[in-house]
């Protein structure tokens, strides 16, 4: 008797969409489909995109537009009408983030499976109005009670969602071996970056309160034998733009804005002597492990989540001040010893290997 062997079809909800250009849910699902689709057929929501940019599969997954963004106001609406059809079509529903969840009670009859990856405490995000966070806080608990399986991404999250809502989750964080070191740089990089030649700190974040790059300007514009490269979205929030012209005239100081083509942006990342985090609300930070994986000693804000992320063993800030400090008072051995212990926990925990393993025994 021949046993067939049949693969389950799961969809991808909560996406910017395939082939994956930035973001740490993208770069998850761009991992997901390429290496288990021999065993899984995956089905991708995406979001409004111009009919002749549209492709019909992207690493065997079919992909499924909708006329809907994937942020903003609309982001909502994208992701409840994204549930409601993969309810009809596949036996699977792995969901990226909790935004969309509100439908979930009305779907307990489809006797699918949903699978929940926690996302973060989106709801304590300065960013966000009353009114947002009290419907992300919500959804959250909606998320939690509703789903089959829950994801999460820190161990900080596991126990969060173990305290409030009594209900255990699965950790799997994010793999960073995908930043791969440039040794060898153009002509042309030296002549358009001049300061990948010199010893320089490094900063890579969106340009949003809680991610507080505010702190390392502040630090750096008191450090002036020091300099400092932040990469960033400066001109998509006024937080951004205040910070662009309010520390644009510090020599030691270069802000760049945000950089897609991922050559140029492994070039900047791998010739940096230090690389500072200062994400205050994120999960494991795929900036942060990606960071890790090439060995770069790593200052990072005094959040839980880095603690857990980075095993406690980075230097670890609350205030401009902190950073002054560590900068002058840290000797290069130190941090040197620092980034060893950074890429050992890289390789240990924060592979693609590692990490879609652990997501495979979920999906099943």
């Amino acid at each position: 008797m021949v046993m067939i062997n049949i693969r389950p079809k799961i969809a991808i909800i909560g996406t910017a969409g395939l082939p994956a250009r930035y973001g740490g849910f993208e770069t998850l699902t761009d991992y997901l489909t390429s290496q288990l689709k021999d065993k899984i057929n995956f089905v991708v929501y995406c979001p409004a995109t111009p009919v002749a940019q549209r492709l019909r599969s992207y690493n065997g997954a079919q992909l499924v537009y909708l006329p809907f963004k994937a942020n903003g106001p609309q982001s909502i609406v994208y992701d409840v009408v994204s549930i409601l059809l993969s309810v009809f079509s596949c036996d699977r529903l792995l969901i990226l983030g909790s935004g969309g969840a509100v439908i979930l009670p009305l779907l307990f009859s489809f006797r699918r499976k949903f699978i929940l990856n926690f996302g973060g405490l989106e709801w304590k995000r300065s960013k966000w109005g009353r009114m947002t966070r009290a419907y992300l806080k919500l959804t959250e608990s909606i998320g939690v009670k509703f789903s089959n399986d829950v994801i999460a991404d820190n161990q900080y999250f596991v126990n969060y969602i173990l305290s409030e809502y009594d209900k255990n989750s699965t950790l799997i964080e994010y793999g960073g071996d995908h930043c791969v070191e440039v040794k060898n740089l153009h002509n042309k990089l030296h002549e358009h970056y001049p300061f990948l030649g010199e010893k320089y700190f490094l900063s890579v974040s969106r340009a949003q309160e809680d991610n507080n790059i505010h702190l390392l300007l502040e630090a750096f514009r008191g450090l002036e034998n020091y300099k400092l490269v932040v990469v960033s979205n400066w001109n998509t929030s006024n937080y951004g733009r205040d910070l662009k012209i309010r520390y644009s005239g510090f020599s030691n100081i270069i802000l760049l804005d945000a950089i897609y083509d991922l050559n140029v942006l492994n070039a900047i990342r791998s010739g940096c002597f230090v690389y500072l985090h200062s994400h205050s609300f994120c999960g494991t930070a795929p900036s942060l492990v990606e960071m890790m994986n090439l060995g770069k000693p790593v200052l990072s804000f005094n959040a839980q989540t880095n603690l857990e992320t980075t095993e406690r063993k980075a230097l670890f800030f609350n205030s401009s001040d902190d950073i002054r400090v560590l900068v002058q008072d840290t000797s290069t051995s130190d941090l040197l010893a620092i980034g060893v212990a950074m890429k050992e926990i890289a390789r240990r925990r924060y592979t693609w290997n590692i990490i879609i393993k652990k997501y495979l025994e979920v999906l099943r």
